[in-house]
């Protein structure tokens, strides 16, 4: 199929992007990477009046350091964020999840912005946004909030951004040296979305978990943050974890479902077991 008709606009400033988006009154769609819009027009399961490229603005590329973080511009390539030396040293975590998501060939085009704004349930880069504690710089013609990543998801496909809203940067907050990542993705194919996935970091100090952020991915409607195995880990001595009973924990905060690809009880037992075998493993790192 072909797409429908829709008008088409490469902006090369923010504030013209937000124009145009406050324009459209909820008829514009923006164009990153594309990796999912592209086929969506094609199918004509998305039919917007107009389409905003956002290529052009410079100020939504790249990686930089800010105080107390790392900032990084929504339209940064994937692969960008591989091979990035400031987050091989911030946010080795994020790099990570990167290297599992799609194909290298997908990765050179799609986007941290349009990953994270789009919201796939089974994603991994919106579950780590969740787990590394990120927020969500949006802008429109009213003005710029932040949106923590816990808050930005509200169901499938469904997030708190407004359609005259703009994503100008992902901001990463800073985790002590020598904090302990944990990843782990179960897929039936290399590239394929997960059917389970979580990610995890942990920091330590004078032998106790001071800081902990956990988030499930391909295990609920939408990136689910591990609250309860969270609070758990918080403040308890890094040695002779009960890895299992966290993970039952951690496990008891989703809400898996029955598709194509697995069952709801499928996920809920590779979770469980998955997590307890990371975490048991990270603890020997502690």
């Amino acid at each position: 199929m072909k797409p429908a008709p829709f008008d088409y606009v490469a902006p090369t400033t923010i504030d013209a992007a937000c124009a145009l988006l406050a324009e459209a009154g909820g008829g514009a769609l923006v164009l990153a990477g594309g990796q999912t819009l592209m086929p969506l027009l094609a199918l004509r399961m998305s039919q917007p009046f107009i389409v905003v490229d956002i290529n052009r603005i410079d100020a939504l590329k790249g990686v930089t350091r800010v105080e107390g973080g790392t900032r990084i511009g929504p339209v940064t390539r994937q692969n960008d964020i591989i091979t990035d030396t400031i987050l091989a040293e911030a946010l080795p975590g994020l790099v990570t999840a990167t290297q599992h998501v799609g194909h290298h060939q997908t990765r050179d085009r799609g986007t941290v912005g349009g990953s994270i704004a789009f919201g796939e349930p089974a994603a991994e880069l919106p579950a780590a946004a969740v787990a590394l504690g990120a927020t969500i710089e949006a802008r429109s013609i009213r003005g710029t909030r932040r949106i923590a990543a816990d808050a930005l998801y509200l169901g499938p496909y469904a997030t708190a951004l407004e359609p005259d809203e703009l994503v100008t940067a992902i901001h990463f907050p800073d985790w002590p040296a020598g904090t302990i990542t944990l990843f782990r993705e179960v897929a039936r194919r290399p590239g394929d979305f997960a059917l389970v996935g979580l990610i995890g970091a942990f920091a330590v100090t004078g032998g106790r978990i001071a800081r902990v952020g956990i988030a499930w991915f391909g295990m609920g409607p939408t990136p689910i943050r591990a609250r309860q195995a969270e609070a758990a880990l918080r403040g308890q001595p890094a040695a002779g974890l009960d890895a299992r009973g966290v993970a039952a924990l951690a496990v008891a905060d989703t809400a898996p479902f029955d598709d194509h690809h697995a069952t709801a009880e499928y996920r809920r037992t590779v979770g469980e077991r998955i997590f307890s075998r990371a975490l048991a493993e990270a603890s020997v790192l502690f």
